[in-house]
């Protein structure tokens, strides 16, 4: 008699787990390794012996010196944009992508593009590490602008 309750608890336990919803676990198409350190870029930007990457901006505003705006890649007609732009780049040239409008955990536009660089099989993928945003991890340490 003493196992019944003990059944119900068990059984009431396994339905309410089964309805709690799992939380995802979003798997950043870069490596570790291919996040670029905003002094690192700066510096190769400034430099007028060192070989420039193509910096595309794949968010809303396009701040960097010399980087190129196709628009934020969460939206399809922008990831349009970047492929047309992309397909007549060497696969061997350095390709920095950057967004800016907030953290990557948050951002609509960085895993779009980046696949999009991985699925092009470009050797040289980069992501600009703004662990915060553009302007706290770019404009106000005084980094290169337009």
């Amino acid at each position: 008699m003493r196992r019944f309750p003990i059944i119900i608890v068990v059984a009431l336990v396994c339905i309410a787990t089964a309805f709690v919803p799992r939380q995802q676990t979003k798997v950043d198409p870069w490596k570790p390794e291919q996040l670029m350190e905003p002094a690192a870029l700066a510096d190769v930007l400034k430099s007028n012996t060192a070989t420039k990457p193509l910096v595309i901006c794949v968010g809303p505003s396009g701040v960097i010196s010399g980087s190129v705006e196709t628009g934020p890649a969460g939206k399809p007609e922008n990831l349009t944009k970047l492929k047309n732009l992309l397909v007549s780049q060497p696969k061997n040239r350095e390709i920095v992508l950057y967004c800016g409008c907030c953290p990557f955990e948050h951002c609509p536009n960085v895993r779009p593009a980046f696949t999009l660089l991985n699925d092009m099989h470009f050797a040289h993928p980069y992501l600009l590490n703004l662990s915060h945003n553009i302007k706290t991890d770019w404009i106000d340490k005084g980094y290169p602008v337009h």
